[in-house]
């Protein structure tokens, strides 16, 4: 799947972006491709490939089921077509925001992410302490069928005490500036599924 670097939803995240610092747009991808990416992480659930997250970065990582209970797979290119095109898609969103925010993006980090029934993560910010290159954040989620009532939103923490709640559903892509949006999950009653990543300029890592 090819998304052309001026297409409409391209633009409207980024003059999002650039007003609010944040954006959400209900149908980013073809619904295809979505049931295509939720089959891809159930079966590396199935095949027991993802992980119990963790806190942190480097050597003082650990996990911490009383903040994040999410258990994810990081993605390369060439692992699946699902995720490649979704890569592919990102890439494009990443060439928009350049050109329309000079921000200087050069790559993409991503994994999937399962959060089982009850799990939540707590209220924080996406933006290391020590490692300032992620500067912009982008969740896809993966959920057919979600109701309100099964809870599991995004809760981002906006200017003037404003909060705003977004439901997990299928296709919808959310997108917000990194160290500037303090934002968590609330629990879910139901298996929740998402593709959670993050654009990154050049820095210097000291790991």
């Amino acid at each position: 799947m090819h998304i052309s670097p001026e297409h409409p939803m391209l633009a409207a995240v980024v003059d999002d972006l650039a007003t609010h610092g944040w954006s959400q747009q209900a149908h980013f991808l073809p619904a295809d491709l979505v049931r295509a990416l939720a089959a891809e992480c159930r079966r590396r659930d199935a095949e027991g490939e993802l992980n119990p997250a963790g806190v942190g970065r480097g050597a003082t990582q650990e996990v911490r089921e009383t903040i994040r209970g999410d258990q994810i797979q990081w993605i390369d290119p060439g692992q699946a077509e699902a995720c490649d095109q979704y890569l592919a898609a990102m890439d494009q969103l990443r060439l928009a925001i350049n050109q329309g925010l000079f921000l200087g993006l050069e790559d993409f980090e991503c994994h999937f992410a399962l959060y089982p029934p009850g799990a939540f993560y707590r209220r924080h910010l996406d933006r290391f302490r020590d490692d300032d290159r992620r500067m912009v954040s982008a969740v896809l989620y993966l959920n057919e069928g979600w109701q309100p009532h099964d809870g599991g939103q995004l809760r981002m923490f906006l200017a003037d005490g404003v909060e705003h709640d977004v439901e997990p559903v299928a296709g919808c892509l959310v997108v917000f500036l990194s160290g500037e949006v303090p934002h968590e999950v609330l629990p879910a009653g139901r298996e929740r599924l998402s593709l959670t990543g993050w654009f990154r300029r050049r820095g210097n890592d000291p790991f």
